[in-house]
């Protein structure tokens, strides 16, 4: 009998549409022939399961079921293609916990923990993990410029501490450049971070569980005509983006036990995306994804095809990862 496939999609933050797009995506490339499979909107004012004629179906949120011509529909399991709140940062994932659904995702708690970029750079610190010199404002917090700087030097990076897609992300290189940069971040969410520049090349690095073993797939290298990888670097075709990265193999190594350990470091199931930066070979963890994108422009569907792995293979595994655990 075929399982019944919930692929949720949307959420509640500024990367609502990028997830619309990595939902469809999924659902059009996982086989009707295998499993049965359903568009959930998770958005704000509706959770709705969405026919293939547009037509809407209201969620029970009790149950995580919904009822299409007086039939119940009851889910296996739940493909998460929400990126942030509330899919990625544990939110969703802990209620259905509480009622016994099965998802694709990590558990809630690695989730809520690798959302929160302060959290997860203290965690993976204690392991030796390089990271980047760091300095931390709550909303309300006296600004103090001249610490800022002391701290972490100019060019830095001023970035919310729970958000994606690069959204209130900003690069200044001077002192009177710092605070406008906080208030765009503050737009995103209450909490910022404040990085140094590291210098070096950006590498991507998919990591997950693939028929039960944790693979790391070919890595991407980032290069951008903008100041940074920003949103319009993503998703608008300001960069380009080198699969597989164009690293000697001692340094392709290096970065593979890395990505690998912190992988395992945050007990993470599911898939990754983290991002690095070279700082005379080392390798710099600044970040990790743990609900990548899955659109056409994605990195994750990228690194996928170099390692040879067909989009209906990499969501037909996560789906059997999930129902297995």
């Amino acid at each position: 009998m075929k399982k019944n496939i919930a692929i949720i999609m949307g959420g509640y933050s500024s990367e609502a549409n990028i997830s619309l797009k990595s939902g469809t995506v999924v659902y059009e490339n996982i086989s009707k022939e295998i499993y049965n499979t359903y568009k959930v909107h998770i958005l704000k004012n509706k959770w709705v399961l969405v026919d293939d004629n547009n037509q809407e179906f209201p969620i029970n949120k009790h149950d995580f079921t919904a009822e299409i011509n007086r039939k119940k529909i009851s889910f296996d399991c739940v493909f998460n293609a929400i990126h942030g709140h509330p899919g990625e940062d544990g939110t969703l994932l802990a209620y259905f916990k509480l009622i016994g659904l099965k998802h694709t995702s990590a558990p809630f708690y690695q989730m809520a923990l690798t959302f929160n970029k302060r959290d997860c750079l203290s965690v993976v610190k204690q392991y030796g993990i390089k990271t980047a010199t760091s300095y931390y404002i709550d909303k309300g917090d006296e600004i103090n410029i001249h610490e800022i700087v002391s701290k972490v030097g100019l060019p830095c990076f001023v970035k919310p501490n729970n958000a994606g897609s690069s959204f209130g992300i900003s690069k200044p290189k001077t002192t009177e450049e710092i605070t406008p940069a906080i208030e765009k971040a503050f737009k995103e969410d209450t909490q910022i971070l404040i990085e140094e520049f590291l210098d070096g090349p950006e590498i991507t690095i998919g990591v997950l569980n693939f028929k039960g073993e944790i693979k790391v797939l070919p890595m991407t290298e980032i290069v951008t005509e903008n100041d940074f990888f920003d949103y319009e670097a993503k998703y608008l075709g300001k960069s380009e983006e080198i699969t597989p990265a164009r690293i000697s193999d001692e340094i392709h190594k290096k970065l593979k036990k890395t990505a690998s350990q912190v992988y395992k470091i945050l007990n993470m199931s599911g898939f990754s995306r983290a991002e690095y930066i070279l700082v005379n070979n080392e390798p710099y963890f600044l970040e990790i994804n743990t609900v990548p994108g899955l659109t056409d422009a994605s990195l994750i569907p990228q690194q996928a095809a170099a390692a040879g792995i067909s989009l209906e293979e990499l969501f037909h595994n996560a789906i059997e990862m999930a129902l297995n655990n």
